[in-house]
């Protein structure tokens, strides 16, 4: 078994190697210098389609097509691209396969955090070698930004607006110029042909810095949406689950369409504030009740029905992970779960196994 398989998680270009190889070698249209394919194979990569050749792509990003054109366009320019959305909208996810597809190499990345610095955006110093011989290329730290710009690929921020504004707009220069400069030794770093940014960021969490006007400027914004109708979001739960649980190799039964249509209900209801029929107004929790929270939760609900269980997901297992992401404030939230529980879920034919199940843990 090669190291490959045995990592945890493998990134985008080794996971769908064999569907990035059979679009290269049929991909006849121009590609921008130093891309791997054209924009047309990048979309198709991130859309899903079937190739000339019989090769099935599978679909990285389901919603609507022309948001992921926009994105490849924008790439194909100057114009470096922010991913916006709320919290569980795929732009990590979409981020890495644009990164993945156009430069084969999504490993060019600056997670966003309160305590990223300037190094991480620009470089930093070997300190061992700047004592034993001063100042010098040698003693560079490359960030990964600085490593796209010299090999003309596609560097990733993700969480822009978590990092400091003095450090976000480290970027404009870059961005502006197409050059880092490195002070100290009078030089600079020229982005090659290939290179750009893309960045992600949301503004509904806490912890939010607001972007520059100079910076926002340098970005052209592309918006992921939230799932427009239940039938895609149980679409995208249904794909990236079976997915997950190839890769931890989970034991059990791939979950019902049922009971993913279950989650997908309770975190859209909770999230729109009103039952899918209309009737009846629901308070919101203060979690985010995304997609990406409703994968976790069926993901865990399989490691429990598989492990604990028969390998069969029932309203048993899903319980303690639904609750779990809807409870984040022990006090507001437990409200808003319980009155859930009694006016919605507790009526609703089928349900009753859910209801049991969620009343026994939060107990």
């Amino acid at each position: 078994m090669t190291a490959l398989t045995t990592v945890l998680r493998q990134h985008a270009e080794d996971q769908y190697a064999t569907e990035l190889e059979a679009l290269i070698a049929s991909d006849t249209r121009q590609r921008p210098p130093r891309w791997k394919m054209s924009p047309w194979a990048v979309s198709t990569y991130l859309l899903g389609g079937k190739l000339e050749n019989g090769v099935e792509i599978s679909a990285k990003y389901i919603g609507n097509p022309r948001v992921i054109e926009i994105a490849v366009a924008t790439l194909a320019t100057d114009r470096a691209l922010l991913l916006l959305g709320v919290p569980g909208t795929a732009k990590s996810w979409v981020s890495e396969h644009l990164a993945a597809a156009i430069s084969g190499d999504s490993t060019l990345v600056v997670q966003g955090t309160a305590g990223t610095g300037e190094e991480a955006m620009r470089y930093g110093w070997n300190y061992a070698q700047l004592l034993s011989k001063g100042p010098s290329l040698e003693a560079v730290v490359a960030s990964p930004v600085m490593r796209a710009m010299r090999e003309g690929k596609i560097a990733r921020v993700e969480e822009l607006t978590r990092i400091a504004g003095e450090v976000q707009d480290s970027l404009i220069s870059i961005l502006s110029e197409k050059v880092l400069p490195i002070a100290e030794l009078d030089d600079e770093v020229q982005a090659q042909k290939g290179f750009n940014i893309i960045a992600t960021a949301n503004d509904r969490d806490r912890g939010v810095n607001e972007l520059s006007s100079a910076l926002k400027r340098r970005f052209n914004t592309v918006v992921l949406p939230p799932p427009r109708t239940a039938d895609e979001e149980v679409r995208i739960v249904q794909t990236r689950v079976a997915s997950m649980g190839r890769a931890l190799e989970l034991p059990g039964e791939l979950p019902a369409l049922e009971e993913i249509r279950r989650i997908v209900t309770v975190f859209r209801e909770l999230r729109e504030g009103l039952t899918a029929d209309g009737k009846v107004k629901i308070k919101a929790p203060t979690a985010s009740m995304s997609t990406a929270e409703a994968i976790s939760v069926i993901t865990h609900g399989m490691s429990l029905a598989a492990h604990f269980g028969d390998g069969v997901l029932r309203g048993a297992d899903l319980a303690a992970g639904m609750v779990g992401a809807i409870v984040k404030d022990p006090v507001q939230d437990r409200v808003v779960m319980l009155e859930y529980l009694e006016t919605v879920v507790k009526e609703r034919d089928g349900w009753k196994d859910l209801y049991r199940a969620c009343r026994d843990v939060m107990a």
